[in-house]
C-alpha cells in the first residue's frame, strides 16, 4: 500500500486538471474571469502577492492560544463559499435551467443549481467541521482545486501565466529550501486538517483526525510514516497553463478532430507529470521538497515543446496588452 501513495497523489492531481478543463468553458461563458484583460501580465501580481502574505498570518495565529482553532473555522468558512460560488455555475449547465416561480410576470426565477449548490457546500463544511478524514478532505480540495484552476486559467493568458509560474518557482524553492517557512505552515495546517493538504496514507483505515502534525510524521523513519501530503497549490498553479492554453490558444483541428490548443493544453499536462515524478523520488527519500520548481517547470517545458510542434512558430501564443 505504501508504494499506492504516490499513485493516490497523481490520480487526484491529474483528476483537477481534468476537471478544470471541463469547468473552463462553463465559467468563461458565466462570466467569472477575475479580469477583464487576461493579457495583462501585472494581474498575476496581485495572486503572488497574496501567497507570498498569506501564510504570515497563519503562522503567527498558529502559534497563539486559540489561534488554530480561529483559523481553522476562517479557512473552512472561506473554502465553503467559494465552493458554494463555483458549484453553483458549474452545476447550472447540468441541472434542469432556471424557471419562473408563479405567473412570468413576476418575474421571480428559481435556479435549481443554487440550493444544490448550496447542501453540497454545507455538507462539506459540517463533515469538515466535525468529523476530518482524510478522504474528507482529500474531496473538498479536489472539488476546490479542479474549481481554482478553471478560475485563473481563463483569467490569465499565456504570458501573464507564464510570469505567474516562473515567480511561484521561485518563491517556493526559497520558501522550502531558505526560510523554511513553507514547512512551518505546513505543519500548522496539518494540525488544523484543512483541505489546504492533500493527504494519501499508506492504508485506508488510516485516521486522520489522530494522526500528528507534519513534522511529527517526518520524524519517524520513512517506512513508517502513515501518509504522503500535497500541497494544494502544487496542484493548481501548474493545472493555469494547462486551462490558460486550452483557453486562450486558437482551436485548430489536428488529426481526429482535436484542437491545437487541447493538444498545447494536454503538453502543459504531460510535462508536469515528467516533474512529478522527479518530485516523487526526492519525497520518497524523507525529505519535504518544493513541488513547483518541479512542477510548474515541467509544465512550462510540456507547453513549449506541444506549441512548436502544433503551431509552428516562437511566439508560444503570449501576447502583451495593458
Amino acid at each position: 500500500m505504501r508504494s499506492l501513495r504516490s499513485l493516490g497523489l497523481l490520480g487526484l492531481y491529474v483528476g483537477a486538471q481534468v476537471v478544470a478543463l471541463l469547468l473552463a468553458v462553463p465559467f468563461k461563458s458565466a462570466g467569472l474571469a477575475s479580469t477583464s484583460n487576461p493579457n495583462n501580465p501585472v494581474d498575476p501580481l496581485y495572486i503572488i502577492v497574496l501567497i507570498v502574505l498569506v501564510p504570515i498570518p497563519i503562522i503567527w495565529g498558529a502559534a497563539r492560544k486559540g489561534g488554530p482553532s480561529t483559523l481553522r473555522a476562517l479557512i473552512l468558512l472561506g473554502i465553503s463559499a467559494s465552493l458554494f460560488i463555483t458549484l453553483s455555475a458549474a452545476l447550472a449547465f447540468v441541472l434542469p435551467a432556471p424557471f419562473y416561480l408563479g405567473n412570468p410576470a413576476s418575474g421571480t426565477i428559481a435556479y435549481v443549481s443554487i440550493p444544490v449548490a448550496g447542501i453540497v457546500a454545507v455538507t462539506l463544511l459540517l463533515a469538515l467541521a466535525i468529523e476530518p478524514q482524510w478522504y474528507v478532505v482529500d474531496l473538498a480540495g479536489f472539488v476546490a482545486a479542479g474549481s481554482l484552476i478553471a478560475l485563473l486559467g481563463i483569467s490569465f493568458g499565456i504570458l501573464p501565466t507564464f510570469l505567474l509560474l516562473i515567480a511561484l518557482m521561485v518563491y517556493d524553492a526559497i520558501a522550502v529550501y531558505g526560510t523554511k517557512h513553507m514547512i512551518t505552515l505546513a505543519d500548522a495546517v496539518t494540525e488544523m486538517k484543512v483541505p489546504i493538504l492533500l493527504v494519501m496514507p499508506s492504508e485506508p483505515g488510516f485516521d486522520y483526525t489522530q494522526s500528528g502534525s507534519l513534522k511529527q510524521q517526518q520524524a519517524k523513519p520513512r517506512e513508517e510514516r502513515e501518509a504522503m501530503f500535497m500541497g494544494l497549490g502544487d496542484v493548481v498553479i501548474p493545472g493555469v497553463l494547462v486551462v490558460s492554453a486550452f483557453i486562450s490558444l486558437p482551436a485548430h483541428a489536428l488529426a481526429f478532430g482535436i484542437g491545437g490548443n487541447l493538444v498545447a493544453a494536454v503538453g502543459a499536462l504531460l510535462g508536469s507529470l515528467v516533474g512529478y515524478l522527479f518530485l516523487i523520488r526526492l519525497v520518497s527519500r524523507g525529505n519535504a521538497q518544493a513541488g513547483l520548481p518541479f512542477l510548474n517547470g515541467g509544465a512550462i517545458a510540456g507547453y513549449v515543446v506541444a506549441y512548436l510542434a502544433v503551431f509552428h512558430n516562437p511566439s508560444f501564443g503570449i501576447q502583451l496588452a495593458f
